[in-house]
């Protein structure tokens, strides 16, 4: 019989504490673990691994960014600097115990629970870490304290609306999205940050008689078009594609903090703020999108072009050997785009985050051509291209990429306004105002 997560995590902290297996120098000098950057590598691994989908993966992030975010605040509130509002589990936690320590066991503690298969791994990361840190009181009542955060933090988001998986049916006739779906109950997860996700629900796409919609169809018409040679169109594509074992579009915007924070150098707690505001408002986003897609359960360009002899529309002209650059329909109802969707949040976050959007990244994405990296001066900018590769891809319309940058900066703007804020003065970073 395999033996409960507490008794492990009990041995894990034993051997910590007693020094066993332990080398003099890991317990005579501290190191800096950057624990926020090397747990989330493992929730990215974790989804790619799993082939998590989309929203599972922006769930199992924000669960993870929670836990490390509450774990450290808990601490820091005790200590000189003022504590910030909770995300999920107020403290305090213990006076003298170790940040790091408690972020690295919290975030454990989540993944554990939500990857099983892989928890042998985890386990043996955990106990690296702890012994990195050394014997001593604090490291232990720093972990056990993340622990129970990251308990209390799976426990409280188990019954949250994201099991079990509901299906929304195949629909028929013109303007309508001809495939079964699944993943629809994430339109009632509870939200982790915003107050009512539908609040950001868009009005309907263009109808299919107007002048508005006759332009997005023509667009994608020609710019999706896989019978078109367009290098360039297709490498952006595949650039932002990021299908099933990858880590995701919120993973890429997880990955993008990461680096900023890391080039900027923040400290622990920062690092596990900016991480969790943007986890958070990545999920919530997921929500909305999901809800506008099962609303209107509007047509692909792939179904729209071939079929559009039934458009009732004078200016768009059928071909039904039309074909998406993509080389598929897409799995999900267009209106909107998710993809656009996650960017509008994360780049919103990093910018409120950060007080600026103007600062400069480098990035290879999990399905970047060659596995080459493209750098950009600002975050707005690569939400701008993410955006613009689904129309590239054949995939969306404009007005759904439109309607999903807005959804994101909706739930960041929210999220950034109303979360993990400090009682008094400046409550995000520096002198921002947000």
């Amino acid at each position: 019989m395999r033996p409960s997560r507490k008794l492990l995590f009990a041995a894990v902290l034993g051997l910590v504490t007693t020094g066993l297996g332990v080398p003099a120098t890991a317990q005579s000098a501290r190191p800096d673990l950057d624990a926020v950057r090397s747990w989330n590598e493992r929730a990215l691994n974790a989804v790619r691994a799993t082939r998590a989908s989309d929203a599972d993966a922006a769930r199992l992030y924000a669960m993870v960014d929670v836990a490390m975010y509450d774990a450290v605040n808990g601490i820091a509130g005790t200590r000189a600097r003022p504590q910030r509002a909770p995300a999920l589990v107020p403290g305090p936690g213990p006076r003298d115990g170790d940040e790091q320590a408690a972020a690295v066991a919290a975030a454990h503690a989540v993944l554990v629970r939500l990857d099983v298969s892989r928890a042998a791994d985890y386990d043996a990361a955990l106990a690296a870490d702890l012994a990195r840190l050394g014997s001593g009181h604090g490291v232990t009542s720093g972990a056990t304290w993340g622990d129970q955060v990251g308990v209390r933090v799976v426990a409280a988001r188990a019954d949250d609306g994201s099991t079990p998986v509901e299906t929304q049916p195949a629909g028929t006739g013109p303007g309508v999205f001809r495939a079964a779906w699944p993943g629809t109950q994430y339109r009632h997860v509870r939200p982790f940050a915003v107050t009512d996700p539908a609040r950001y629900v868009p009005g309907p796409p263009p109808a299919l008689d107007s002048v508005t919609y006759a332009g997005a169809f023509a667009e994608v018409q020609v710019l999706g078009n896989a019978a078109l040679a367009a290098p360039d169109l297709l490498a952006t594509f595949q650039f932002w594609a990021l299908p099933a074992g990858s880590d995701q579009p919120p993973g890429e915007w997880l990955r993008i903090a990461l680096t900023v924070a890391a080039d900027r150098r923040l400290p622990l707690g920062e690092q596990a703020r900016l991480t969790a505001l943007l986890t958070m408002a990545l999920a919530d986003t997921t929500v909305t999108t999901v809800a506008t897609k099962f609303t209107y359960q509007h047509w692909r360009p792939t179904t729209a072009i071939r079929e559009a002899d039934t458009d009732g529309n004078p200016s768009t002209t059928a071909d039904p050997t039309w074909t998406a650059r993509a080389g598929a329909v897409g799995g999900t109802p267009e209106y909107v785009s998710g993809h656009s969707s996650y960017s509008g949040a994360g780049a919103a976050v990093l910018q409120g985050f950060f007080c600026t959007d103007a600062i400069p990244f480098s990035l290879a994405t999990d399905s970047a051509p060659g596995g080459t990296a493209r750098s950009y001066p600002s975050f707005s900018a690569a939400a701008a291209e993410a955006g613009r590769s689904r129309i590239f891809g054949g995939q969306h319309f404009e007005f759904s990429n439109q309607a999903g940058l807005a959804i994101g900066r909706g739930v960041a703007g929210e999220t950034l306004a109303t979360r993990l804020l400090r009682g008094a003065g400046p409550t995000h970073f520096g002198a921002c105002p947000l």
